[in-house]
């Protein structure tokens, strides 16, 4: 498929600029799923947005860092960063919901350096202009991004109602507390985020929300593919490669079109937590938001 292809390709191509720069967080995470979803879909939300999807996660790294330099990391700043993000994103109505783990990734990481958002729109700008080249360049795409599932395509939209927002709000507060309790932050881990909004946002159509039980295990085999390939090959063009196209084989393989999973993929390029903390981390806090949204599901069924 000539999307997953420029997907991966455009990837090595950062995380070589990445590495001979010096300035890793051009590499952030969030960028695989916002390129394989551009991509992919190029007639969807995101590849016909290029102007928030060059600003918007900018925007909330910008908060992201000023956060981060400002207030420590506890539950009152892990709150308004997230909740900020997401303001902002409302506030653009920007369809761009991964900005919300580049505005929570400086608060994780302690990034407190200016040069994070702009090693962010490095990233973001060029995507931009690519997925505008792309989409001129191969206008029969067209047909076959409109073969694809419908649910797929819906969780690039903004939420048309927040009555989600309490059971978001808990989750937020469960896997912070677990993650304190365990002594490791990635319990919440940035994506984890964007991942739970997304389920609880788009409930009735997310793909992982309508299989949570694999959502755990989709995530958790893409950390361990992400810390392996890691220690395998270093930081860089070629962990990045294949790290992702693993990755995509994986959530494939599991029938689940999950974006984010790829994105779990590359935090170990940037993480500072030891490989072991940062899988059981990611299985614990996948986990923790599949039984709460399991058990939101089960309450709105009983009320309704």
């Amino acid at each position: 498929m000539p999307g997953v292809l420029v997907a991966v390709l455009f990837l090595g191509a950062v995380a070589a600029v990445a590495t001979m720069t010096g300035a890793p967080y051009i590499m952030f995470p969030e960028l695989a799923a916002l390129s394989y979803g551009v991509f992919l879909r190029p007639n969807g939300e995101w590849a016909r947005s290029p102007l928030l999807l060059a600003m918007t996660p900018v925007a909330t790294a910008i908060l992201g860092v000023l956060v981060t330099r400002t207030m420590p990391y506890d539950l009152l700043s892990v709150s308004l960063v997230i909740a900020c993000s997401m303001l902002i994103i409302h506030l653009l109505r920007s369809p761009i919901t991964p900005s919300i783990s580049a505005g929570f990734l400086p608060l994780v990481l302690h990034i407190d350096s200016w040069w994070y958002p702009g090693s962010i729109a490095f990233g973001t700008i060029v995507l931009a202009l690519l997925s505008i080249g792309y989409r001129r360049a191969l206008p029969w795409l067209g047909d076959s991004t409109r073969s694809k599932p419908i649910t797929a395509a819906t969780i690039q939209t903004a939420p048309s109602n927040f009555s989600w927002l309490p059971a978001f709000a808990l989750f937020i507060v469960v896997t912070y507390v677990l993650g304190y309790l365990c002594d490791d932050r990635m319990v919440l881990f940035p994506p984890l985020a964007v991942i739970a909004f997304q389920m609880f946002a788009h409930a009735k159509v997310c793909p992982w929300a309508l299989r949570p039980a694999i959502m755990p295990l989709a995530c958790t085999l893409t950390a361990a593919i992400g810390v392996l390939f890691v220690h395998l090959l270093g930081v860089g063009a070629a962990s990045v490669i294949f790290s992702v196209l693993v990755s995509i084989a994986v959530i494939r393989l599991l029938r689940l079109h999950m974006p984010p999973a790829l994105a779990v993929a590359l935090l170990p390029q940037v993480m500072h937590s030891s490989p072991l903390d940062f899988v059981v981390g990611v299985g614990v806090g996948t986990l923790a938001l599949s039984l709460i949204f399991m058990a939101w599901k089960r309450w709105k069924l009983a009320v309704n």
